[in-house]
């Protein structure tokens, strides 16, 4: 290292932090330090990073504005990534939109709109990246993004490389990808539809999650994923637990499937009330309900 700190040892055009608390880079405002938290300026920055991660042998992770995302208090060790300033969207050809995945949801669905396309209004009101809508295919009123995605350009080993549609295998919140693939971008198929009807989607989803989701607190959206067939909030209400509270983690008052942030929480606060939750709904309904937020990190 020649007497380099580490953070001086790369060729590093982006931005790159130490002890970086990721309480900053989370929805849920939780969350112990992460070692290192690198913002990369494109995918060159972004493979000369990794390589000297690999090279120092530090673990890493890659995050979008971290809205789905809930980090123990002991922090991350190594790095984490986040993909914020590949946000450019553009027109491929009259039916096909791509975006980066660091372009947030509501923009990608607004740009289509000016240019007479439609389709994925459905994520203009769920908030986050692209990229973290296709990792966890987002979605609402029974539809997800990947549905949606004609292609997926991905880093994997070192290689900018394209997976067609046939290719991308995905379920219900979840795509399936290899241990170290980041997702870059994707071109959405849309369909010719007039700007007027579109804004009528948008405007109906914003007000809905407005009315519904609008909690007053800190929260990561859904907390729980939605068993088949049921609604995780109807769950945890009928187990009668809206408004139960462990430090200052919170059920909220509003919608029961957001976990809020009522002031000061950690995160183990929000892990020792989800595992109440998962303990009473299954005592009372007999289904295990599963976190549809990431956990990552240290405890």
């Amino acid at each position: 290292m020649n007497g380099q700190s580490r953070e001086t040892a790369i060729a590093f055009r982006g931005e790159l932090l130490r002890n970086e608390p990721m309480e900053r880079h989370t929805s849920l405002k939780t969350g112990g330090p992460a070692d290192f938290f690198a913002i990369p300026e494109d995918s060159d920055d972004l493979c000369g990073l990794l390589s000297w991660l690999q090279g120092e042998g530090l673990p890493w992770m890659t995050i979008g504005r971290g809205y789905n995302l809930l980090v123990r208090d002991g922090g991350i060790r190594g790095c984490v990534i986040s993909l914020e300033r590949f946000n450019r969207i553009g027109l491929v050809d009259e039916l096909f939109v791509e975006a980066e995945a660091g372009a947030e949801n509501l923009p990608v669905v607004r740009f289509a709109q000016q240019r007479g396309l439609g389709g994925i209004s459905f994520i203009s009101g769920i908030p986050g990246t692209i990229g973290g809508a296709l990792t966890m295919n987002a979605g609402a009123y029974g539809q997800g993004i990947l549905s949606h995605t004609e292609q997926l350009t991905l880093l994997r080993n070192g290689t900018v490389m394209s997976v067609c549609r046939d290719e991308i295998k995905y379920a219900y919140r979840r795509l399936e990808l290899e241990a170290g693939d980041i997702v870059l971008a994707a071109r959405f198929r849309l369909s010719e539809c007039d700007a007027g009807i579109v804004e009528e989607d948008i405007r109906r989803d914003l007000e809905l999650r407005r009315t519904k989701h609008n909690v007053g607190f800190p929260s990561a959206g859904s907390f729980f994923k939605n068993p088949p067939g049921q609604a995780a909030w109807r769950l945890i209400d009928a187990a009668g637990l809206r408004g139960t509270a462990v430090g200052g983690a919170l059920v909220s008052e509003v919608h029961s499937n957001f976990l809020v942030n009522a002031g000061g929480a950690t995160t183990r606060d929000f892990l020792a009330l989800a595992e109440t939750i998962k303990n009473q709904v299954c005592a009372i309904s007999g289904v295990t309900l599963e976190e549809e937020v990431r956990i990552v990190g240290e405890i």
